[in-house]
């Protein structure tokens, strides 16, 4: 894909992309697929995959009590909790605002290690990393900002992602879709949106302008981006997904690169 090759011009030191088709199928990628590189708040979407599978397993339920008073496991996976960003703070009752939450992650990671009796990156490595062959990821952190990755393996999650073999269909497609909607709330890096859309775990795309993904991508996109200047989103419309990792941390440079880089692989993708 000649599209991959674009992020030659990107103001970084090193970077590594990748396309994923519908059918999980690598369609093209650049730069050192085996390299990790610290996800910083992609490690979301990892961590949220082992609380799903939990909740499939019966370990865990996702309206179970869990958090801040009044909250559940699906109020934490939504920032919906009330919990502040990054401390055991209540900023305000559950289902009221969209609160963007390390915190909350941090809670979901304490809730599966509890009632499995498996400490969090154990029931990670071994419910997800290990089955899709992601032999360069860990958690080596929290569960919200922890995680480090390759680009081959996010690919093989990408395709996870697009075709489910450890979740049941339904379940990532309830795990897809809009969790209390109508919340406001601050993307971060991006500030205030009308709503701020959010699923379990996975951010939304919705009508969010500006936004880190393409004006090409679908409202129903959905996905994550880290502070340490990576990505990943799948769009289900277009039947495709997208990995960039690299080295410098995100800034006003990704605000110009990562739209116009998502168009361009959609444009020739469709």
């Amino acid at each position: 894909m000649n599209s991959l090759h674009g992020v030659v011009r990107w103001p970084v030191d090193t970077v590594a992309v990748a396309a994923v088709g519908s059918s999980g199928v690598l369609v093209g990628n650049h730069g050192p697929q085996e390299q990790p590189f610290r996800l910083a708040s992609v490690t979301k979407l990892l961590s949220a995959y082992a609380v799903l599978l939990a909740a499939q397993e019966g370990a865990v339920d996702l309206d179970q009590p869990a958090g801040p008073p009044g909250a559940t496991v699906r109020h934490l996976l939504a920032h919906a909790s009330g919990l502040a960003f990054d401390d055991t703070q209540v900023v305000t009752a559950p289902g009221v605002k969209r609160i963007y939450s390390n915190s909350g992650f941090v809670v979901l990671a304490e809730v599966v290690a509890s009632c499995s009796g498996i400490a969090f990156a154990d029931y990670l490595t071994e419910g997800v990393l290990r089955p899709l062959g992601m032999s360069a990821s860990r958690l080596v952190g929290s569960a919200a900002a922890g995680a480090v990755s390759s680009c081959a393996d996010l690919a093989r999650f990408a395709a996870e992602l697009q075709a489910p073999k450890l979740l049941a269909p339904q379940l990532l497609i309830e795990a897809t879709q809009v969790t209390y909607p109508g919340l406001d709330g601050v993307l971060p890096g991006y500030g205030m949106e009308h709503p701020n859309d959010w699923a379990l775990g996975f951010e939304l795309r919705g009508r969010k302008n500006p936004h880190w993904t393409g004006t090409r991508n679908s409202p129903e996109t959905f996905g994550h981006f880290g502070q340490s200047g990576t990505f990943l989103w799948v769009d289900p419309v277009a039947g495709a997904a997208c990995i960039a990792l690299t080295d410098r941390d995100f800034g006003p440079w990704a605000h110009t690169t990562w739209p116009s880089f998502s168009d361009a692989v959609l444009a020739e993708l469709l």
